[in-house]
């Protein structure tokens, strides 16, 4: 069973293969497709649907808060049980939002940030036309990708309030490697929401633009009571007054897909963070302004 696993992902991993499959369909009508297909509640079509992800992923519901899901859907939002993710709650410390697989990330040069080497983008054409960029320069960011089996939950890094969000509908293309290497400005392209916060006692902006993707067409967000999905056309601005702790839940995906990272000048990544490297939620993402590696204020 392990050898037929190992072949089946060896398979789809071949670049040409993916992108055709995940790519050349009709993504909008697949992703509603299976907006409906993972809420249906029979066990079987439940415990099938498990079994085959279990085939393509390596999903590990051991830390799930409950065992026994309703439905494929229910299993892919699933909480985690307590303690699951420690967060680091030290001050100097913004801990990330998400489990997830480091991509590109650095500094913020000329209102241009990378999405793949090679392929640049500008945080004007992501965060739309509504959003003022300028706090931005010379910031830094960091592209944060959720696997399908992984946790798809994203939490606030760290203590603040959200005033503001925008939410672009939009495509929805794979948001994996190969993609990335290939469609040019894919996160400009999807549907995303731009999350805007204000954190710690001085108030810095920070950003979490969270894109989904091919199965996603989804983002929910705790202090907002709707649903964002392709719907709403074009750009929406919605007010709120959302407060959180670090390590509050705000918001989750439908399925796995991205979060971008966003802060001002000033910020400095957290030295184990660079491309290919997993982290979890809670974890050390990046370094208030003022301080040093050591966590000293």
């Amino acid at each position: 069973m392990m050898n037929f696993r190992r072949e089946l992902r060896n398979f789809f991993a071949n670049e040409d293969l993916n992108f055709l499959v995940t790519n050349r369909i009709p993504r909008l009508t697949v992703t509603h497709f299976m907006g409906w297909f993972s809420k249906i509640r029979v066990g079987w079509v439940r415990d099938l649907s498990i079994r085959i992800w279990k085939l393509f992923t390596d999903l590990d519901l051991s830390e799930a808060k409950k065992q026994h899901f309703d439905s494929l859907h229910d299993c892919f939002i699933r909480e985690l049980h307590a303690g699951a993710r420690p967060v680091d709650m030290s001050a100097d410390i913004l801990t990330s939002p998400c489990d997830a697989i480091v991509g590109a990330c650095g500094k913020i040069v000329n209102d241009q940030v990378f999405q793949a080497k090679g392929f640049p983008y500008k945080v004007t054409d992501l965060f739309g036309h509504n959003a003022d960029t300028s706090i931005w320069k010379d910031g830094t960011y960091v592209t944060l990708r959720l696997t399908s089996s992984m946790y798809h939950r994203f939490h606030a890094p760290y203590q603040g309030v959200m005033k503001q969000v925008d939410y672009m509908s939009g495509d929805t293309w794979n948001v994996n490697p190969i993609a990335l290497k290939r469609v040019e400005q894919l996160f400009c392209k999807n549907e995303r929401a731009l999350l805007s916060l204000k954190i710690g006692d001085k108030g810095y902006p920070i950003a979490l633009v969270p894109v989904a993707a091919i199965l996603v067409a989804s983002i929910r967000l705790h202090g907002l009571n709707m649903l964002f999905h392709p719907r709403y056309k074009g750009q929406t601005r919605f007010s709120c007054d959302v407060s959180f702790e670090k390590g509050d839940e705000l918001g989750w995906f439908e399925h796995g897909s991205t979060i971008i990272v966003f802060a001002p000048a000033g910020f400095d990544l957290a030295e184990h963070i660079a491309p290919g490297v997993r982290i979890k939620m809670g974890t050390p993402l990046m370094y208030l302004p003022h301080c040093s590696s050591k966590g000293s204020l």
